[in-house]
């Protein structure tokens, strides 16, 4: 990895691989505006208090670290919905940021949100505005997809000005459209040409 280039996390959770396929898109499309992308997972969580994750995922991007916070000019945040809302797994990991968030380590730094659900209808923009809200909280700044993107208004299911999603049906068995990825890909890209351009201002 370039240590002159900015670093993106993409920081997401996938249950059945639906997310985790956007988070790598919107990977794909940050790296394509010559800026670096650092993928990253949390771990599920339960309520059976035996029940535990290794420290190193079976699969996939590493566990999330609160050095990538610090080392990051920039986050795309994806979680498949939960009843309209981000999932438990995520929302624990913001819950333990309090640390971060007295520093300010996020503050001024963009951000874009993505998502994933099992129905058509199935709160993907509340699950968008919902994990919103702890970037706000942490001084980040929000960026959508515009309507200046075609795919935005020829997607039956992905499309949203909140961010980036995709409908992969109740067994998980609908594949990414071709719109869902270009609009995957646009975010990434939008978000990287962003922290570009905030990194190429004198502070």
């Amino acid at each position: 990895m370039n240590q002159t280039t900015p670093i993106i996390l993409v920081l997401y959770y996938s249950r059945h691989g639906a997310t985790r396929k956007l988070a790598e898109l919107i990977a794909q499309g940050i790296e394509s505006a010559g800026v670096d992308a650092r993928l990253r997972t949390v771990p599920a969580v339960s309520a059976v208090c035996e029940a535990t994750e290794s420290d190193i995922p079976a699969g996939g991007a590493p566990y999330v670290e609160l050095q990538d916070l610090s080392d990051c000019a920039g986050l795309a945040l994806g979680s498949p919905t939960r009843f309209g809302n981000m999932a438990a797994s995520m929302k624990y990991f913001w819950d333990g940021t309090a640390a971060a968030w007295l520093a300010g380590t996020l503050s001024g730094k963009p951000a874009a949100v993505f998502t994933s659900t099992g129905s058509l209808h199935g709160g993907q923009e509340s699950t968008l505005l919902s994990m919103m809200l702890p970037l706000l909280h942490h001084g980040m700044l929000i960026m959508g997809l515009p309507y200046t993107e075609p795919a935005l208004m020829t997607t039956a299911s992905g499309g949203s000005p909140y961010g980036a999603s995709h409908w992969s049906g109740v067994d998980g068995d609908k594949a990414v459209t071709e719109d869902e990825k270009r609009l995957a890909v646009a975010l990434g890209r939008r978000l990287a040409q962003t922290v570009s351009k905030l990194e190429a201002r004198p502070s």
